[in-house]
């Protein structure tokens, strides 16, 4: 890594990608300017790989699977390398907050006392999940041997990591992948790529040997093809939008890759009747509103009975106008830009296709300069299937819509492609419990919206993907099943031999 001039005296850090435990540059020589979405100046850049980049990356992590360096480490040894892991993250944890901030556009406060703690906290849990792998109990099945199972590495696992958690989600699909004794070829998104190239700086002083950890840079059209087309890879993981998730799955059948997809989602939040208005007021705000809205579980969708409707939108009106947008490094700052200027249009063009179909802002609705700001905006008079009902904007945005009964409301939520997460505030916990079992999502929160915990599994259903990110479940999906038996009769002709030739 090195620092140059760039346009007068700013200094710009040069990142190189990191293979086979070295720093090295693309095959093509080209760089990629990393900006910071506030100031919309560069603050980095990194190498711009090709196809033949990605291919060395894999080729490199399948020679180190190969060699047992760590494939064939005990559950222990992979233990003590990632608690190691977790312990430096945390010594720099100021440092890659300030980082992820400036890249990504987080406020600092999310940052350092979100994401950080969190992903440092998903290496403790999986060093400790390495050491709880375990098989079903060895029997005598047929009658004539044992049978037992074992849980294997799947081998070298691509990991596709988005731009809204460039740390925090590559910690998620990292962690358990190396838990189980694969592996990584890791691939951040363009935009995003800083925190997880100082995290394998850190991976390589905690001793994780050479090759088992690989990180590339460069566009996702090229380098996610190269990577599902690859046959050293033998599993995906991807976190992102439900169409490029097709993609990733057309493109990986031709080697019938292992897939790990957590894709879209349009989370609905149903606040029946007998809710606390102030408590589902301030839920929804803050789940619409963190990260800049910029999150798949966000909330996106108010479903509030006929009776309280206006007066749900004027508590949320009230909380959203209390926001303070600015300088993401800021410690005051409640919201910083989105990622980008393309985001930011994104987000724009949704809410004027919802206003041209009929859509009212209540507050919001608009961009601000400098940086690719975007107000808290809340719509009403939204139908259920307007475009902004039923797509996934990735902004702070939030619909209001009205429901007659609790079974309206359930279709409502239910009416849509995505099934990732959803809530439901009330205060009889039975009907709560009763829509909750109702509701077609990975996670469903009762007076509550977005808390996770590393030993509960979060994923999706429907168009949002498959698989589950998070506790032993996530650990066993990173690992395949083989069936060994044992004949226990020492005998060369078997009694069941006959079948295939000769008498009983």
């Amino acid at each position: 890594m090195q620092v140059r001039n760039i346009k007068g005296d700013t200094l710009v850090k040069e990142y190189k990608m990191f293979i086979a435990g070295e720093w090295i540059g693309s095959k093509t020589g080209k760089l990629m300017d990393i900006l910071n979405p506030y100031t919309e100046k560069i603050i980095a850049r990194v190498p711009e790989s090709n196809e033949e980049d990605a291919a060395i990356a894999a080729k490199e992590a399948k020679k180190a699977y190969e060699t047992g360096i760590w494939s064939r480490a005990t559950p222990a040894e992979r233990q003590a390398v990632l608690l190691r892991i977790a312990d430096l993250l945390e010594k720099n944890k100021d440092r890659l907050s300030a980082l992820e901030s400036q890249n990504q556009g987080k406020t600092i406060k999310y940052a350092r006392d979100s994401d950080l703690p969190f992903l440092i906290d998903t290496f403790r849990f999986f060093a400790g999940a390495a050491r709880t792998l375990s098989g079903m109990a060895a029997q005598e099945y047929s009658g004539m041997g044992t049978s037992f199972i074992r849980r294997e590495p799947i081998g070298v696992v691509a990991c596709i990591i988005p731009w809204n958690y460039p740390l925090y989600i590559a910690a998620w699909q990292i962690a358990p992948a190396l838990a189980a004794g694969n592996s990584v070829v890791a691939k951040p998104a363009s935009s995003t790529p800083l925190t997880l190239l100082e995290f394998a700086a850190l991976a390589k002083k905690a001793g994780l040997p050479d090759g088992v950890l690989n990180i590339i840079t460069g566009k996702g059209e090229i380098i996610g093809k190269a990577l599902a087309e690859d046959k050293n890879v033998d599993m995906i993981t991807f976190t992102g939008d439900t169409s490029t998730g097709r993609n990733i799955m057309a493109m990986a059948s031709s080697t019938l890759k292992v897939l790990h997809l957590e894709l879209g989602g349009k989370a609905p939040a149903i606040v029946l009747p007998d809710a606390d208005l102030d408590a589902a007021a301030e839920g929804c705000a803050v789940g619409a509103f963190w990260n800049a809205g910029q999150d798949c579980t966000a909330v996106t969708r108010v479903l509030v009975h006929k009776s309280q409707h206006d007066a749900l939108v004027k508590r949320l009106v009230s909380i959203a106008r209390q926001f303070r947008l600015g300088n993401q490094l800021h410690p005051a700052t409640d919201m910083g830009p989105l990622v980008s200027k393309k985001q930011q249009d994104r987000v724009k063009q949704y809410v004027d296709i919802a206003v041209r179909q009929g859509a009212k802002i209540e507050c919001g609705g608009k961009t601000r300069s400098p940086g690719c700001f975007f107000e808290p905006t809340i719509l009403t008079n939204v139908r259920q299937h307007d475009t902004i009902c039923q797509e996934e904007v990735f902004g702070p945005v939030l619909i209001v819509q009205k429901y007659k009964t609790t079974d309206d409301a359930l279709q409502k939520a239910n009416d849509i492609q995505y099934g990732l997460a959803a809530s439901v505030w009330g205060s009889s916990i039975r009907e709560c419990i009763r829509i909750a079992n109702n509701l077609k999502f990975g996670t469903v929160w009762i007076n509550e919206h977005g808390v996770l915990a590393n030993e509960m599994p979060h994923g999706g259903c429907k168009q949002s993907g498959f698989g589950k990110d998070m506790s032993v479940l996530s650990l066993e999906e990173y690992t395949k099943v083989k069936h060994v038996y044992i004949d226990q009769l020492g005998i060369a002709r078997k009694p069941w031999h006959y079948v295939v030739y000769g008498k009983k």
